[in-house]
């Protein structure tokens, strides 16, 4: 009996179809009824157009570089916001995390400034820095410091007390208590802080390249959004999604690798 259902359980499972197949099977069904709603006159083609029409426009934009050219700006763009956000972010999380007294002079003033809307703050980054490169990268930087920010806090604060006590056992410095205990049992929450920053960034990188850009893929959107090129909106959209993802897989690979120790509920 055991046999017969170990053999059952055996080819149900091998009649499933692997987990990066089925992650397709909605997005490919839904794209398949936007192409026949559009295709049958469901849907306008001005106000939605068909993903057939889209990915035409992706080959013209392709074909003559404006898109390689407007996804290179805005790479850079995102990278340079994020480096600078991210890294203060993790120096000053870490530094309030180990030190009661840097908790106290600024996460009070820190908690205060995230609880601010980001849109509120661009009429005195246009003033303050102008319309231009640098006015866009400290708008990035400034939504991907926070996520980072806190997780970092909560990591090292949320570290076991036992392993100070192992530490301190083992006569660890301060900055082998640092390096070897600290930041790899906050690993995890520093990661997700990561993951957090980067997509923050992305949704900044927008709302920075409507400030006067004059290249990147939030400006190509609103280029195409004054002359009614609906599909070249999508277009852009669609990048953004990509690259958005591609650059959250990159993190999720790094926990995988770093943090292979963890058991953590599979589903």
């Amino acid at each position: 009996m055991n046999k017969i259902s170990l053999k059952q359980k055996k080819s149900t499972l091998s009649g499933r179809l692997p987990d990066s197949l089925q992650a397709w099977i909605f997005p490919l069904a839904l794209l398949l009824l936007w192409q026949i709603a559009g295709a049958t006159g469901l849907l306008s083609p001005s106000l939605l157009p068909t993903p057939l029409e889209i990915g035409k426009q992706f080959i013209r934009l392709a074909g003559n570089g404006k898109l390689l050219m407007h996804l290179e700006a805005s790479v850079i763009r995102a990278a340079a916001g994020f480096a600078l956000g991210g890294s203060l972010a993790l120096i000053i999380g870490l530094a309030a995390g180990l030190s009661r007294l840097v908790e106290e002079l600024l996460d009070p003033s820190l908690q205060m400034m995230r609880t601010v809307p980001l849109l509120s703050v661009i009429p005195l980054f246009i003033l303050w820095f102008g319309v231009g490169q640098l006015s866009q990268v400290l708008l990035i930087a400034l939504g991907a410091f926070f996520p980072l920010y806190v997780n970092t806090f909560a990591g090292v604060r949320g570290v076991d007390r036992k392993l100070y006590e192992v530490a301190q056992v083992l006569q660890y410095s301060r900055m082998q208590r640092i390096f070897r205990l600290i930041i790899p049992a906050a690993l995890p929450n520093i990661l997700l802080g990561i993951r957090l920053s980067l997509g923050i960034a992305w949704l900044c990188l927008v709302v920075a390249e409507l400030m006067g850009a004059s290249s990147g893929i939030g400006y190509m959107i609103a280029e195409a959004r004054q002359y009614s090129q609906t599909a070249a909106v999508f277009v852009g959209i669609g990048i953004f999604a990509v690259v958005g993802k591609l650059s959250d897989s990159l993190v999720r690979l790094l926990e995988s690798r770093l943090l292979h120790w963890r058991e953590a509920y599979k589903g």
